[in-house]
């Protein structure tokens, strides 16, 4: 894996925003098998109580429940803290378009929150998750930092603002904060229920169970799905980067492209499945095509991705086949 030879000062803290959550877990998870000591943070508004539970015994981690929108909670967890992997937010584009004051509040004012926290505690690193979404209506491929487009929600305007203030932080205050621009992450612990769900969990929830997926618009829409293990490899090389690398944006991804309904007959195949899908309108704000240049993450964070999407998917499937059979 990309991460295990990465090494930290002894007795380095990290804290993880967003503890109980799907990358925010398994940050965490690995942090700890790395040896170093970390803090979660999390209210519990998406992320999972059972997510945090399974490392309360590691004498390494401690936990705190609170609100990234309270400057005071924020303050309290970076005390002590050497890098912060900021991963609290609310995800989804359709419900951001449902929502957008709540998203506006949670993003921006709780991301500004945690990069004060930080700024006033001395943290030395401040790494954040931003979006592939705010690329926006930009139609060119592969996506490059520094060419973005017309945000199409709610939810991307977010992201794009908080990179701003990113941006901002590291030239006003010198903190180095380091903007992941994730591209469709998936992987161990994403959650497949409810309406917004991510689609590859989703798909395979509804095959294993034997039921019929929806497929927002044709399936002909394509994505650069990133699997779990790249996502943390590049948070910790960006806790490694330097100064020069700091107040930017970086694509995280695999560099590969995947339509969504040649990954649903995959599945169906490896699960011996004969369900055919319904096919639904698209998705209000979504991206029609997705795929990422990451050639700036591998010079500026030696971010160097190892799992490609056929390893990943075959891992996600042996989990989800456990933890939903």
């Amino acid at each position: 894996m990309g991460y295990e030879n990465i090494k930290f000062p002894e007795g380095s803290k990290f804290l993880v925003t967003g503890s109980a959550g799907f990358i925010g877990s398994n940050l965490v998870e690995t942090i700890l098998k790395l040896g170093y000591k970390v803090r979660g943070l999390d209210n519990f508004s998406t992320g999972k109580k059972e997510n945090v539970g399974e490392f309360l015994d590691n004498p390494n981690y401690e936990f705190i429940e609170g609100d990234i929108r309270d400057l005071g909670t924020c303050i309290n967890a970076c005390e002590g803290i050497d890098y912060v992997l900021n991963q609290a937010a609310w995800g989804s584009v359709p419900r951001s378009i449902e929502m957008p004051l709540f998203y506006e509040e949670v993003n921006i004012r709780g991301t500004i929150n945690m990069m004060e926290a930080a700024r006033q505690t001395g943290v030395k690193k401040f790494v954040y998750a931003s979006s592939s979404s705010v690329y926006g209506d930009e139609p060119n491929l592969p996506k490059k930092e520094g060419r973005e487009g017309n945000v199409l929600s709610p939810y991307a305007l977010t992201k794009k603002v908080n990179e701003e203030y990113g941006k901002l932080y590291t030239k006003m205050y010198g903190l180095d904060t380091y903007a992941m621009r994730y591209f469709n992450v998936f992987g161990r612990r994403q959650d497949p229920h409810g309406a917004y769900a991510a689609v590859i969990p989703k798909f395979l929830k509804k095959l294993i169970n034997d039921e019929q997926p929806t497929i927002n618009g044709d399936g002909k829409q394509s994505r650069d799905f990133t699997y779990i293990e790249n996502v943390i490899e590049a948070n910790l090389k960006a806790c490694k980067a330097s100064h020069d690398a700091a107040g930017q944006a970086y694509n995280i991804a695999f560099g590969g492209r995947e339509y969504l309904i040649d990954i649903y007959e995959d599945l169906c195949k490896v699960l011996e499945k004969d369900i055919k899908p319904i096919f639904g309108p698209d998705r209000k704000g979504d991206i029609k095509h997705s795929n990422a240049d990451i050639s700036k993450a591998r010079e500026m964070l030696c971010y160097d991705p190892s799992w490609n999407f056929r390893q990943g998917i075959h891992e996600a499937i042996n989990w989800y086949k456990i933890n939903l059979g």
